[in-house]
């Protein structure tokens, strides 16, 4: 992390005074850090405190800026990472407003960086269906949402809303910086077989059954496992990506051309089944389907082939097998079981209850028979690159 630059926006909670550690943790691990005060965080810290931690002026107001240089622009733009702590729900909601009415929100609109923010408040205003939309708004948009812990409250109250423990919201904060260490040719000789995105059941000629996959985290493994020098096969749903460098790439549609596509890739050293196929198809219409006053017509759902079921009893199995559980509740305990039920050597389990299948980070754990190892959230490439070391061991 050294030479990277933090603007950390402290907001107007209780938990504002934690800002403090976690200045000095970002700079014990070499990054610069420089604050930005709102009116309701000066309530709880001084910007005396977090120039002195941060050794950088303070900034409080959109006038104390020189305005001739545009200075909440240039503010905005300096920066490697935008962080908000603690987030409350005020700013929250100006932010998923779009509202600019002092320095913090009128710099979080301007800026053209990546944007990371930690919700506090009390458990009833976390609950909230408005702050939860608000929140579902920005992780629209882009922004990084940790969510809180769940403890007691200085408000007496008990519950998710406390601000994240700072080791834990610092390690999510160093992540994203993290380089990894290159590994070229290690997997040469190596056959990697890979599918990411979704698939499109049609319909009729102008209408299919698919799911939000981006396909973001399977292309991110292609790419670091052709990186390590193996031979990669993607077979790709549709999606708008660039084909990964030394990749070679099969597109398809539905999930009965997934299965016939990742059958003629066999044989394989490791196949990683990422892609989010759908389950179910239908026998569709050679005509568009037309809506009249008889009702809405019936859609008679048959199941698709279970790739990775397949895969598992197949006479050319890899002699990796590593499946995704995109799960919504109980993930470790679903996918534990699809692991167990599927006859795979690893799961990757992530929840999608929130912006993952759009976003571009992922929080995951790594299911094998010794057990259960939970990654902190990070970028899907890192995630990418953590997969690859775990799988260039598994050869090496």
């Amino acid at each position: 992390m050294p030479g990277k630059h933090i603007l950390l926006i402290v907001g107007g909670g209780i938990a504002a005074y934690k800002a403090c550690d976690l200045i000095r943790t970002l700079r014990r691990a070499g990054a610069t850090v420089t604050c930005v005060l709102t009116d309701g965080g000066a309530r709880f810290v001084t910007a005396m405190t977090l120039a002195a931690l941060s050794e950088r002026p303070v900034h409080t107001s959109l006038w104390d800026l020189d305005e001739a240089e545009m200075g909440h622009i240039q503010l905005s733009r300096q920066a490697d990472l935008v962080v908000v702590v603690p987030a409350t729900a005020d700013l929250l909601a100006r932010m998923a407003a779009g509202i600019a009415d002092d320095l913090a929100t009128t710099l979080l609109l301007a800026t053209d960086k990546p944007v990371l923010v930690a919700p506090a408040m009390n458990v009833r205003m976390w609950l909230h269906p408005a702050t939860q939309r608000n929140v579902a708004t920005l992780r629209a948009d882009g922004i990084t949402v940790v969510p809180p812990d769940e403890g007691a409250m200085a408000c007496g109250e008990y519950g998710p809303g406390r601000l994240p423990a700072i080791d834990a919201l610092s390690d999510v904060i160093l992540a994203r910086f993290a380089a990894p260490a290159p590994r070229p040719g290690l997997l040469a000789g190596r056959h990697m077989l890979v599918t990411a995105g979704p698939t499109h059941e049609p319909i009729d000629p102008v209408r299919y059954i698919a799911n939000r996959s981006s396909g973001k985290q399977g292309f991110a493994i292609a790419a670091a496992l052709a990186a390590r020098g193996a031979r990669v096969t993607l077979v790709a749903g549709p999606v708008a990506l660039p084909t990964p460098p030394g990749v070679d790439r099969v597109d398809v549609e539905t999930a009965r051309d997934m299965a016939v596509a990742v059958d003629a890739a066999l044989p394989a050293d490791a196949a990683i089944l990422v892609a989010a196929v759908a389950d179910w198809h239908v026998a569709p219409s050679p005509q568009k389907i037309k809506k009249t006053r008889d009702g809405t017509p019936a859609l008679v759902l048959r199941e698709n082939p279970d790739i990775l079921a397949t895969l598992a009893a197949h006479p050319r199995r890899p002699a990796l097998l590593v499946g995704f559980a995109a799960e919504t509740e109980d993930v470790v305990a679903h996918a534990t079981a699809k692991r167990l039920r599927k006859a795979v050597d690893w799961i990757v389990a992530n929840d999608v209850s929130g912006d993952v299948m759009g976003g571009d980070e992922n929080s995951v754990h790594l299911i094998t028979a010794a057990g259960v190892e939970s990654w902190a959230t990070a970028s899907k490439t890192l995630v990418a690159e953590r997969l690859a070391d775990r799988i260039t061991d598994q050869f090496s």
